[in-house]
């Protein structure tokens, strides 16, 4: 597909972004060839004065709870407000953060690098945890302190709903998708900061952070230099919704009242889903994944690799034999290569 055809054209296609998940992280048709087009107007008894204007059809406003309404939104940012020193070592300094996302406040953690900047950085996007057992800057733990002991400035955002954000009733049942516009808001919000060179912003999600991230690089295309995923769930939601939230029988059913099943409503679950949306994404993509991964299986990004290159999309994937969700041995292998990867993309 052309990847430069317009969401309105997608979406005729009836195309869509995988959200829901756990983590164990604490046009009209083409003309036939050779077929000749006719530029010239039929003759009109009516002189030309007289005919009115014609009035193009106005188009349907997608659904709100789609990837086409975050790509039609306008996101307009905020500043990233520095808080108090949570930490402080020789590498960096760790700060308590929050900044806007829409009419709601998100929390955050941020490391700063000792050394001179403005520096690149990195928008983390933490996998699923317990909202009962979450606490500001929980998740990712390994990387946020990796990546600004090399360079990185490090925002690793608390979603919607977690620690010290704002509060979001209706993000179950809207299949979280309001953690993307958290995502989008934090690379917004670190443009604004003094730290930071603002052209050079990247994303790394794990597991539901990993389509966190698919949504943001279908969304909103061009807003990272590059992103890299860890063990993430299927870029299909479908997928999602059937391995974790049917079994969770009172959030499945607020969501299929409001959205209805995927059987029942093809359209609305085909445009919640990045892989029908890949041919937008123009950022380059990293994927990691271990073959031994019991809660997101390997053959999902597998399919997610095949469907991006399909796309046009610059995607590469590592896989990691004997690895389960978490990493463990191979844990240094992969960071190493995910800051080549980020160096070659210029960050």
């Amino acid at each position: 597909m052309n990847r430069r055809m317009t969401w309105a054209g997608i979406a005729a296609l009836g195309m869509t972004a995988a959200v829901a998940c756990t983590t164990d992280d604490a046009a009209s048709p083409a003309s036939s060839p050779g077929t000749a087009v006719s530029s010239t107007p039929a003759p009109s008894s009516v002189p030309p004065s007289s005919v009115p204007p014609s009035t193009p059809a106005p188009s349907a406003a997608p659904d709100p709870v789609s990837l086409q309404a975050l790509a039609a939104k306008k996101f307009t940012g905020g500043p990233l407000r520095i808080g108090r020193v949570l930490a402080r070592n020789p590498a960096y300094t760790r700060y308590f953060v929050t900044y806007p996302s829409g009419s709601l406040t998100i929390s955050g953690i941020l490391n700063v690098p000792s050394t001179p900047g403005p520096h690149p950085a990195l928008v983390l996007n933490h996998g699923h945890i317990d909202l009962s057992i979450y606490t500001n800057g929980r998740g990712l733990m390994r990387e946020q302190d990796y990546l600004a002991r090399r360079g990185y400035v490090v925002l690793h955002t608390d979603y919607r709903n977690h620690a010290q954000s704002s509060k979001d009733p209706s993000s179950e049942v809207n299949l979280r998708l309001g953690y993307t516009e958290d995502a989008i808001n934090a690379v917004l919000a670190l443009r604004t900061s003094e730290y930071v060179d603002p052209a050079r912003i990247g994303m790394l999600g794990r597991s539901m952070g990993g389509g966190v991230t698919y949504n943001v690089l279908v969304a909103q295309p061009g807003l990272v230099k590059a992103a890299v995923v860890f063990a993430p769930v299927s870029s299909d939601t479908v997928d999602n919704f059937n391995r974790w939230t049917r079994s969770d029988t009172a959030t499945a059913a607020a969501i299929t009242r409001a959205h209805g099943t995927p059987a029942a409503n093809p359209t609305f679950w085909r445009n919640v889903s990045p892989v029908n949306f890949f041919a937008q994404a123009k950022d380059p993509v990293l994927i990691h994944h271990g073959t031994a991964d019991s809660t997101c299986p390997i053959a999902w990004s597998t399919k997610t690799l095949a469907a991006l290159k399909k796309a046009g999309a610059k995607a590469s994937m590592y896989t990691y034999p004997g690895e389960e969700h978490a990493f463990g041995p191979a844990w240094p292998t992969s960071m190493a290569r995910t800051v080549a990867f980020l160096k070659q993309n210029g960050l």
